[in-house]
């Protein structure tokens, strides 16, 4: 179960290929336009098909996390998101834009990873990756205890601190992405974003808004 978890994260992180220097400068100009500095706290209230659920961010967890995750979600990036990957007792995880350009601007801009200095307990919302420099868009929160991810380097940046209820509700009827499971396909979703989940997975739950609080 280790390695099929760990494997499955990385799958969502593998891309339909290589980057011409040209877009990757192209994503970098569009991103810089979007607020990068967050506040050492702050919270992001998503709004969910399964309800409402808020993350408090703490930048001296993952500064690189922290910070991606505050322009993203100012961006509107994770608005009409799903949860592509529930796995019941594990983690749930989203993060690829239903806009097929949109996503592979944002996959461009990896960030540099941060240590991992607060453990992977229940609640807590890490990037997932796929080995070092990887990171992008994709997270997961943690709906156990799950250790084994401390030692693989997954960087906490933030808890669950309000509405776990809802997303220990999330669906997870179909599981684990393919091929380990019956779920989604992560790079289909990317080539062609919502309508491949809603035409095939119609049951998947979705984030309608994330916006950020400083309360």
């Amino acid at each position: 179960m280790k390695r099929l978890t760990l494997a499955a994260i990385a799958l969502t992180l593998l891309s339909g290929g290589c980057s011409s220097p040209k877009k990757v400068e192209a994503a970098k100009s569009t991103a810089s336009s979007v607020p990068t500095e967050p506040p050492p706290a702050y919270r992001v209230i998503f709004e969910t098909t399964k309800g409402q659920f808020t993350v408090q961010v703490y930048r001296p967890w993952a500064p690189n996390g922290a910070d991606r995750m505050y322009q993203l979600v100012n961006a509107k990036f994770y608005d009409n998101v799903r949860f592509h990957r529930v796995v019941k007792k594990d983690l749930a995880q989203f993060g690829i834009n239903p806009d097929p350009k949109t996503n592979s601007m944002w996959r461009m801009l990896k960030i540099p990873d941060d240590p991992a200095s607060h453990k992977n307990t229940r609640g807590t919302v890490a990037f997932a990756m796929n080995g070092p420099g990887t990171r992008s868009t994709q997270v997961f929160i943690n709906l156990q205890d799950n250790p084994r991810l401390d030692a693989q380097g997954f960087a906490p940046f933030g808890e669950v601190v309000d509405g776990m209820e809802n997303v220990d509700h999330l669906s997870a009827m179909y599981g684990e992405v393919a091929p380990f499971g019956a779920g989604p396909n992560p790079t289909k979703i990317e080539l062609v974003g919502n309508q491949y989940l809603d035409h095939e997975f119609p049951r998947l739950d979705g984030i309608k808004t994330a916006r950020i609080t400083m309360k």
